[in-house]
């Protein structure tokens, strides 16, 4: 018998390339400022010296997949595009040491981690949350998941088009924090689970779209990611 008031929602789950199997969401999580060009253009220059990654995280909810027409969202007037290379967790791991952190590796995915400019930075000068910058209907975009179970990425061109012209370009070899380090911090304050997206940062280039723009991102040797922003609604 259901006992629920109303139908829970469904498990959110991506395509496994090469396969028939969907891999399920756990939960989301985006590392901030990882490409030094990008901490500069947003005015927040990184000392890795000096600092550690800091993360916020997205609704499983907002998951879209690649190819999709969403809306441009509500309350804002500069929706940004900010391209990344998504790490797929596959096994659980909490306190990993970074000479082990290759073994959580599942895959990877290209990714867009869709953004309220205006109402995240306005959050942030006033110390506030990120919430309805960053946590957005529709706000984070994935390709399929590459199974490369236990490969650490260290390389490879990250480019992102608008209406084919190109906004982003830069390496993944740029990262700030490497996936090594990525892994074993972030399992310092999360027991990592199976179906955990890592999105891990963007490069310098993002920049606001309108309604009717189409969007082409690629990772190297990974996926390539498209979108479509229709009308708000």
């Amino acid at each position: 018998m259901n006992h629920y008031l109303f139908p829970p929602p469904p498990v959110r789950s991506l395509p496994i390339r090469g396969t028939a199997q969907r891999f399920p969401i756990n939960r989301l999580f985006f590392v901030g400022r990882n490409y030094h060009a990008h901490a500069v253009e947003m005015g927040r220059p990184v000392d890795k010296s000096t600092e550690n990654p800091f993360y916020f995280t997205k609704s499983p909810s907002s998951l879209v997949e690649s190819g999709a027409t969403i809306p441009y969202p509500p309350r804002t007037q500069n929706y940004h595009y900010e391209m990344e290379l998504v790490l797929a967790i596959g096994k659980p791991g909490f306190r990993v040491r970074e000479d082990q952190a290759h073994e959580l590796i599942y895959g990877y995915a290209a990714g867009l981690d869709m953004t309220r400019r205006d109402l995240q930075l306005v959050a942030r000068d006033k110390g506030r949350p990120w919430d309805t910058g960053k946590d957005i209907e529709n706000g984070a975009v994935c390709t399929d998941i590459v199974p490369m179970e236990g490969v650490v990425m260290s390389q490879g061109a990250i480019t992102l088009e608008v209406n084919g012209v190109t906004k982003q370009s830069s390496n993944v070899d740029k990262l700030i924090w490497n996936i090594r380090e990525i892994i074993a911090d972030l399992s310092t304050y999360y027991h990592l689970q199976p179906g955990d997206l890592i999105y891990t940062g963007t490069p310098e280039g993002v920049g606001p779209v309108v309604a009717g723009d189409r969007l082409t991102g690629r990772v190297e040797g990974i996926a390539e990611v498209s979108l479509h922003i229709g009308p708000a609604e």
